[in-house]
């Protein structure tokens, strides 16, 4: 119902934007190329979910630095902290995975959306990375149409770069073009209204576009050709960080308890960061000056002060937060209980389960013993028998 009522309005805004100005079409089609280089990146990744990052995700999880370091890994790696929080789902709802290291993939997978934050900031507007995703395409696209699974993946992964690049690129042009008709800084807002406004735009920009990379990448290349002021954009960072948090509730939606209680923590988390952080925005922006200095950054260098912004936001938020998870497990656990069933249903099929190969085998191994205690309980029972008298040595 949501999706019926958004759509039109966002088709409706395109169309208005591309009636006004034709800069406009330049920065959106920018921004649809990015996300469909985030689509193709996800594709790619998917083609190897057939074992090996489930194994990997398995053996990674059962200490809380371990599961923050994969998700950190994961992130850096794949760029897209959406497809981490899937997959953590996924585990989750086949009883792979508990809550805690859950909750430790997805806070480590925040800090990893930070790398993007870096390379953006400091190689992708510096260099002309379009000149690098032309043959990223041309590669990708000839591997895309082999037959081999594995080939097919890495044709998707470099076309996935490839798309990103050009993005980013076609998003810097639009800025500067656009810079000539109209100086968005005019728009600025300052003091404390203007950062809850413009916390509210990154918010809303990142649900529609389902991406904070793709709300990060537009609010440094609208800072880098200087179209939007540093206040501003610093509190459009913190809206993208909550804004993402669309991606786990939506892959909850088909999951089970625990899936769902993931999505909460996960909003939870997000939520209290950015509230943390709105109201201690000039402390902060005061301690991102110091680290800014300290790192050699130049003092109107707003882009990598941005990205170290960024990286303290996430870091910080991590920080407060781990030494709180099993408080954090039992708050969940709390506003989200058990619902009691009067008749036996699934424990683990769902949809979210069946989103990679591994879980859906995993979910059904376990959901058919699930079934077979279930139905050994019963049969005893009918016998007026227990089942560890059954399983015992004893005589019956």
């Amino acid at each position: 119902m949501l999706k019926k009522i958004i759509l039109p309005i966002i088709l409706s805004f395109l169309a208005y934007g591309f009636w006004i100005s034709p800069n406009f079409k330049e920065i959106s089609a920018g921004v649809a190329i990015f996300l469909f280089g985030m689509f193709s990146l996800e594709e790619g990744f998917n083609a190897f979910t057939g074992g090996t990052l489930e194994k990997i995700l398995r053996k990674s999880t059962n200490r809380m630095w371990k599961s923050l370091s994969f998700g950190f890994t994961a992130c850096t790696i794949m760029q897209s902290s959406s497809l981490v929080s899937v997959i953590t789902i996924s585990f989750l709802s086949a009883g792979l995975i508990g809550l805690v290291e859950g909750m430790g993939i997805i806070f480590g997978a925040n800090v990893g959306t930070t790398t993007g934050a870096w390379l953006i900031a400091g190689f992708g507007l510096k260099v002309k990375i379009s000149a690098y995703a032309m043959p990223m395409l041309a590669f990708g696209v000839i591997l895309i149409f082999q037959k081999s699974k594995s080939l097919k993946g890495f044709g998707y992964i470099l076309a996935g770069l490839g798309f990103l690049f050009l993005g980013i690129h076609y998003m810097k042009e639009g800025f500067e073009t656009f810079q000539n008709q109209i100086n968005l800084t005019d728009y600025a807002m300052t003091g404390f209204a203007g950062v809850l406004t413009f916390t509210l735009i990154g918010i809303l920009a990142t649900i529609i576009m389902q991406s904070s990379h793709a709300t990060l990448v537009l609010v440094i290349t609208a800072l880098s050709v200087q179209q939007i002021s540093y206040e501003n954009a610093l509190a459009l960072v913190i809206g993208a960080n909550v804004g993402t948090t669309i991606s786990a509730v939506m892959g909850s939606m088909t999951s089970n308890i625990d899936g769902r209680r993931l999505a909460l923590a996960d909003v939870i988390f997000k939520v209290t960061a950015g509230i943390f952080f709105i109201i201690l925005i000039n402390q902060i922006t005061g301690f991102v000056d110091i680290i800014s200095e300290s790192l050699g950054i130049a003092d109107d260098n707003y882009t990598l002060k941005l990205a170290v912004f960024h990286t303290i936001f996430n870091v910080a938020g991590v920080i407060i937060m781990v030494p709180l998870i099993n408080q954090l497990v039992r708050l969940v656990s709390f506003l989200m209980p058990e619902r009691k069933i009067s008749v036996a249903e699934p424990m683990y099929l769902n949809e979210s389960a069946f989103e990679l190969p591994d879980t859906a085998i995993a979910a059904v191994r376990k959901e058919s013993i699930h079934l077979y205690n279930n139905a050994f309980a019963i049969i005893a029972h009918g016998l007026s028998l227990h089942r560890h008298d059954i399983l015992s040595e004893n005589d019956l």
